[in-house]
Formats: structure tokens, sequence, C-alpha cells
């Protein structure tokens, strides 16, 4: 997976501008600041996502931060994922600024791990191959417990 360095944030913070301008919306502070911590931080939900942000603006709304999350999902830049804990997470998108990762959650305490593994996604192409199907995306969510747990 590639790092997270700030000129991956630059470029990633300039297609969010970018498209919110094709889109003649404003790119304002609020919705900068939750995109930039969405972006350095995975995994979080509304709720995380709010408290992060409202540590650095006390102004910031819960409402901004749904109507800039459903904005960034709309423009492809992040996505939202179920993880059985009842809540919507969201991460970058891959492609963007990151490579394809796959996740494993511990369905005790609720970590999240992000993993690559090259032969499990040349086996996805073969096995999606031998039924005819040529793949365009996926994502693999394996459940369990942590070595912790």
């Amino acid at each position: 997976m590639t790092d997270r360095t700030p000129d991956s944030f630059a470029t990633w913070r300039d297609l969010f501008v970018e498209r919110i301008a094709r889109d003649r919306q404003r790119p304002t502070p609020q919705r900068l600041l939750v995109a930039e911590i969405l972006f350095h931080h995975r995994h979080l939900n509304v709720d995380e996502l709010h408290r992060r942000a409202r540590e650095r603006d006390a102004t910031l709304g819960y409402a901004t931060v749904w109507r800039t999350l459903k904005l960034l999902e709309r423009y492809g830049l992040v996505h939202r994922s179920q993880f059985g804990d009842g809540t919507a997470r969201f991460e970058v998108a891959a492609g963007e600024v990151e490579e394809h990762h796959d996740h494993m959650i511990c369905t005790r305490c609720g970590v999240i791990v992000e993993f690559e593994n090259a032969a499990i996604e040349a086996l996805q192409v073969e096995v999606a191959a031998q039924y005819g199907f040529r793949l365009t995306s996926h994502r693999m969510d394996l459940f369990g417990l942590c070595p912790k747990c």
C-alpha cells in the first residue's frame, strides 16, 4: 500500500477541489478540514470524524460532516464500508492515492487490519475467469478474532 504522504494528500485534495468546483459548489474551510482528517485517518465513522474535526474547529456541525462525506463519496474519492459493527465507515478510495487492499476485522474488539496479497488477487481473477467474468472491482473483508482477542 502506498504511504499517505503530504504530496499524496495535496493531490487528493486538488481532486476534491476540482470536482467540487465542477459541481458549482465551494471548497469551504470546513469541507477541506473534514477531507483532510478523513484522508489521514482510516476507517472512521461519522461520529469519530465529527469528533476529530471539532477538535480543530469547534464550530463545525454534524450536518457539514455528513454532507462532505456524501460529496466525497459521490465524487468517487471515498467509499463507505460496513464492517459488522452497525456503523458506516469511510476511507479514501483505492486507486486515487493508494493501491487496492482488503480487510481483516476482529468481531470482538473491532480492530481493522488492511492487507495486500498478490496470490489472493490473482486467484480472484482466475476464479472470475472460470465463470466468464472479467472483474472490474471487488472487495474482500475477512471476519474473525485478532491475536489479542
